[in-house]
């Protein structure tokens, strides 16, 4: 994060009394100077304090929309955590915790590998095997447990480097089956992530019991002071075009399925999170329930339904157009193999 460091002058004219107190300053302006050096900066929500707190609390709205064969579309209101995965243990308050009992909390065995070792670790070694430069800070967006409960449909890991630039993006799935999968994300090249660049893989993980498992994602990251803002459009193969944009083309044109999560961070303290449970005291499991009475409402409308095994793609995957992979496991398949590229696999 950034360091403050005093940046003082030598008065030459001064006397001596004066010319040792502005050498001792000197000697404190290089030594702040070099501590910025050395700092990692703060991501760019994080910026307005001058010492970033360990985490942030999330409040704002998920948008869904379905386009074909019907439209389909809902908005909830949603809060989340955003935690600095180095600095898990200065995240704790009186009704916050990291793997402790609290009215809310964080888990870390909910995330990543899921079977207890440190996040931040384990993930700047995927980076590091995907080349990717993120040496920054690590943090990972989530709905929180309350009372012991949650479930994530998808949690993000924002890697960025040490000017606080976004490198990466690991999008940590899960399904209602059980299973849950990653896909990490990168921009051509592993240039820096901003709000114009899109983030492409295919998808190779089922989700929705009214989807295939065939076609491809698009993201794209915004964030700009305190606002943070996820975009998911999946394409289908009826028409894996790149004219997203234009629902004019009939019923196979452009993305079956667009998502957005659009939150406001502020600094998460013990008020905040005890006021964000008294007005939705359900939220982790509201999240469970709007699923299936959504998928109520999609089966009641006649859209197809595949159920836990959906059918084989109707084309061949394609490779990924931006450097982007995948990792997978079940509750059975606990090591199972995490890839980066499509001809680079490596253990988890």
């Amino acid at each position: 994060m950034r360091a403050a460091g005093p940046d003082a002058e030598i008065d030459a004219a001064g006397n001596a009394s004066n010319a040792e107190t502005n050498a001792d300053a000197d000697l404190d302006s290089h030594a702040g100077k070099n501590a910025r050096a050395n700092a990692v900066k703060a991501p760019p929500f994080a910026r307005a304090a001058l010492q970033p707190p360990a985490a942030y609390w999330l409040t704002g709205l998920v948008y869904h929309e379905r386009r074909r064969p019907v439209r389909h579309a809902f908005t909830y209101a949603l809060f989340q955590v955003c935690c600095d995965l180095d600095r898990l243990d200065a995240a704790d308050n009186r009704w916050f915790g990291v793997n402790r009992r609290r009215l809310l909390s964080l888990d870390t065995r909910d995330y990543g590998p899921r079977d207890g070792r440190a996040l931040a670790p384990w993930m700047r070694a995927q980076l590091a095997e995907a080349g990717i430069p993120a040496d920054g800070a690590i943090w990972l967006q989530a709905i929180p447990r309350i009372a012991g409960y949650a479930f994530n449909p998808v949690a993000f890991w924002y890697c960025y480097d040490r000017d606080g630039r976004l490198r990466a993006l690991y999008a940590d799935v899960r399904n209602t089956f059980g299973a849950y999968h990653g896909y990490l994300l990168s921009a051509p090249g592993h240039a820096p992530i901003d709000e114009h660049t899109e983030l492409r893989c295919r998808k190779t993980f089922h989700v929705s019991p009214f989807c295939r498992v065939e076609g491809r994602y698009t993201f794209r990251v915004r964030q700009r002071e305190a606002h943070l803002t996820v975009a998911i459009d999946y394409h289908d193969d009826t028409n894996d075009s790149d004219d997203s944009d234009d629902a004019d083309h009939g019923p196979g044109a452009g993305p079956l399925l667009r998502t957005s999560v659009a939150l406001r961070a502020d600094p998460l303290d013990a008020a905040r999170a005890l006021q964000a449970v008294a007005l939705q005291p359900f939220n982790a499991l509201a999240v469970v329930l709007r699923i299936h009475w959504q998928a109520l409402r999609l089966w009641r409308l006649r859209v197809p339904f595949f159920g836990k095994t959906p059918p084989a793609p109707r084309r061949a995957q394609a490779s990924p157009r931006s450097s982007a992979g995948s990792a997978s496991n079940t509750p059975d398949t606990p090591d199972a193999s995490l890839t980066r590229h499509p001809d680079h696999e490596v253990r988890s």
